[in-house]
């Protein structure tokens, strides 16, 4: 038997700060740098993309780039899109 999925996209249900803050929280206990990345671009998506950039001195185009599947942000990159996005770490 042949099952047909369709692609997942989790920023579809961050919809609220507290949802956000568990996907954060979830993604830094793996440990995983990349998948933190990951995390945060897809916490980003749900912000508008130009208003970061504005806030991060970042281009849209590099945040883009920053947080795809094949982007390594510097952690620098990382905090300072999450200050944007007033996600404070604890």
């Amino acid at each position: 038997m042949i099952v047909q999925l369709s692609p997942f996209d989790p920023a579809q249900y961050l919809e609220t700060d507290e949802d956000i803050a568990v996907f954060l929280n979830e993604a830094l206990k793996t440990g995983d740098a990349g998948y933190i990345a990951h995390a945060v671009g897809v916490i980003a998506q749900t912000k508008a993309t130009t208003s970061l950039s504005r806030q991060t001195g970042i281009s849209p185009e590099k945040l883009n780039q920053f947080f795809s599947d094949k982007g390594d942000p510097s952690l620098k990159t990382t905090f300072a899109v999450l200050e944007a996005l007033g996600i404070k770490l604890a």
